[in-house]
């Protein structure tokens, strides 16, 4: 193993050691309780059980009146406004009949909902995109909450809507549950020029008509949008994780071999089951080494920002606490490896192509920068991940591939990387702490020296350029109070179009902000998730128009030019809304959440770390084994050994 990347692991489960022994230990007793009793319905009452199976087909009635066959719960995210995830339309019933005839009984238990950042972009839906993932996360929990099942089959592609499906699932964590992606959408449009056309039509050179006509051609048809933004980010985690079947991430929809890779999850889902011979619960998959492998492959991939906020609540739901700090590490060590869009101008089918995760997850484990001894679906050893899928006259097979990237232009080896470092930078200095996305930024752009023009949302920035107010000066770009407890975080991609025509201009620009950018941010240098935000007190709040900032993603450091005592006198400008004033759309409804919400650093999110229930959240001194012993009752940990997890 690469050294930094063990270091990382280790400390990761030192400081983790008494929250995650308790979640395990939990789980444990679970699993424990489902290898003793058998399928999970059997604890039900005789009227509990009858209204689950009421509306079953008379020959799962039976079967779910006996002892015999696990249930396995289908949880979704289908709804066809999102063509990720319109595909699993179908998908249903291929899944119920593959788990039939795997011995099992599958149910649809459950539907989450499936925002699409894309359509609510710069709208007032985009302020309720990152509490999605809490309500996807508690609406899985709700589907799971019957005591009907014995696994879990996942549906979901997009930005929160994997996360929360994980975070939820990981509070069952003694349930096998597999992810079932649904692949991308052919290439469309190439990325190069729907980017352009963006720009043009910011600066009025094209119209509405034209600029619909790109985006139609690069949005046209079902499946994942194809530039490497959050939602392949998350295909690529999974897999790497161990979540997936191997090679499931990138298969187009409609083909035979994704109908293949559906049913073998299905068929999996009921061998893995605590009845059957290879009991594989989703708590042990997601643990310190498989979260370090997933950091890894975002890092190397050169993915999406927002996972510098979902891996850290994913982990947090097993009980395991990543630090920023540990991805800045890592980021030290793992080589740039692949070019997609908006880091280059493929797109994921061209990486599909090239070697896909196949050769990266290879080349990667073959540098000692991914661990190989972790529980995966398809079984112990990451090594598993090494075969692509194939239907050879007709059966789904997996054969191992032996070759590197056929194109290096969009896949390269860890000997012959992009760059020598990963993509995704943290930075720090008296504003507080961020993440900066360098995988795309030209290297003469990452150390940007210019005064602030300050806003207070994304749309005075909009209006000021539109008024070309912002022509012809240098400028750091300064967007507060869009923190998770000021408005949810919203993405602010809409952004990207006029401060990219006016860095094409030769102006020198950069963005600040305490909210998001998307996973297709792009060559703007941006120091965003700015910890602590505005609206919790954070620094930010105090800088004025004219103070000189410095951003250098190359060394880290993120400065606001102003002498300490100066800084010290000065009280906060703007506010965020009130709750009476952030209204409309529903965002009401979610006030509860923006009170609830933690720091960026700790994911953003409302949910207490999975063993920190009733306790105070474990700091990094509350680490080793004795703290673990502590956390565990003797009982509870002899349960989890017990149960053979």
């Amino acid at each position: 193993m690469n050294r930094t990347v063990q270091e990382v692991t280790e400390r990761l489960a030192e400081r983790s050691a008494a929250t995650r022994g308790a979640y395990l230990a939990r789980v444990g007793a679970a699993a424990a309780e489902a290898r003793r009793r058998g399928p999970a319905r059997t604890a039900l009452g005789c009227a509990n059980l009858a209204h689950g199976f009421a509306a079953c087909s008379p020959a799962d009635k039976l079967a779910l009146r006996g002892a015999e066959r696990p249930g396995v719960a289908i949880v979704s995210a289908y709804n066809d406004m999102l063509s990720a995830h319109q595909p699993f339309e179908t998908y249903p019933a291929i899944l119920k009949r593959a788990v039939r005839e795997a011995g099992g009984v599958a149910q649809f238990a459950g539907g989450v909902p499936a925002m699409c950042d894309g359509v609510t972009q710069g709208r007032a839906g985009m302020e309720l995109s990152l509490y999605s993932r809490e309500v996807i996360a508690m609406a899985t929990a709700v589907a799971l909450a019957h005591d009907m099942f014995d696994g879990a089959l996942l549906l979901g592609v997009c930005d929160k809507i994997v996360p929360g499906l994980l975070i939820g699932a990981l509070h069952f964590g003694h349930l096998p549950a597999v992810f079932v992606p649904a692949g991308p959408m052919p290439s469309g449009l190439p990325n190069k020029v729907k980017a352009r056309t963006r720009q043009l039509f910011a600066e009025g050179k094209v119209g509405r008509e034209e600029m619909l006509d790109a985006e139609a051609r690069s949005y046209h048809s079902p499946g994942t949008c194809t530039f490497y933004g959050t939602a392949n980010s998350n295909q690529v985690l999974m897999e790497v994780m161990g979540l997936h079947l191997p090679g499931a991430t990138f298969v187009n929809p409609g083909t035979g071999l994704r109908d293949a890779l559906t049913a073998a999850a299905a068929e999996r889902v009921v061998q893995i089951t605590a009845h059957g011979a290879a009991y594989t619960p989703v708590a042990e998959v997601v643990d310190e080494k498989a979260l370090v492998n997933a950091a890894v492959a975002l890092l190397a991939t050169g993915g999406s920002t927002n996972h510098t906020l979902h891996l850290v609540a994913i982990a947090a739901a097993a009980g395991v606490e990543l630090l920023w700090d540990d991805l800045a590490a890592l980021s030290g060590v793992v080589p740039l490896l692949t070019r997609m869009y908006p880091n280059g101008q493929a797109d994921v089918n061209h990486f599909q192509a090239a070697g896909g995760m196949q050769a990266l997850i290879g080349d990667l484990l073959d540098a000692g920068l991914l661990h190989e001894d972790v529980l995966t679906v398809a079984g112990r050893g990451l090594g598993h991940y090494r075969g692509a899928p194939a239907l050879k006259e007709g059966a789904l097979v997996w054969e191992e591939r032996t070759t590197g990237s056929g194109d290096l232009d969009v896949l390269r080896p860890v000997s012959e990387p992009f760059s020598a470092d990963g993509g995704i930078h943290m930075v720090s200095g008296n504003l507080g702490r961020a993440v900066s996305k360098v995988s795309a930024v030209r290297p003469e752009h990452l150390v940007v020296e210019a005064p602030a023009r300050v806003f207070d949302d994304q749309s005075e920035l909009l209006a000021a350029f539109e008024a070309g107010e912002l022509d012809g000066e240098d400028f750091v770009a300064v967007i507060r109070y869009q923190g998770p407890r000021a408005n949810g975080m919203p993405e602010l991609h809409k952004l990207t179009p006029p401060l990219a025509v006016l860095l094409d201009r030769g102006q020198r620009v950069a963005l600040v902000t305490d909210g998001r950018m998307s996973g297709a941010s792009g060559k703007v240098p941006a120091a965003i998730h700015l910890s602590p935000e505005a609206a919790d007190g954070g620094p930010i709040a105090l800088v004025r128009d004219g103070d000189l900032l410095r951003l250098d993603a190359a060394a880290g450091t993120l400065d606001l030019l102003v002498p300490a005592a100066e800084l010290a006198a000065r009280t906060p400008a703007g506010r965020p809304l009130t709750d009476e004033e952030w209204v409309g759309t529903g965002r009401e409804l979610f006030a509860v959440f923006r009170h609830a919400a933690g720091p960026a650093e700790r994911g953003g999110g409302i949910f207490a770390p999975s063993g920190a229930e009733g306790r105070a959240t474990p700091t990094a001194g509350e680490t080793g084994g004795a703290a673990a012993s502590t956390a565990l009752g003797a009982g509870e940990a002899a349960a989890f050994a017990a149960s053979g997890a």
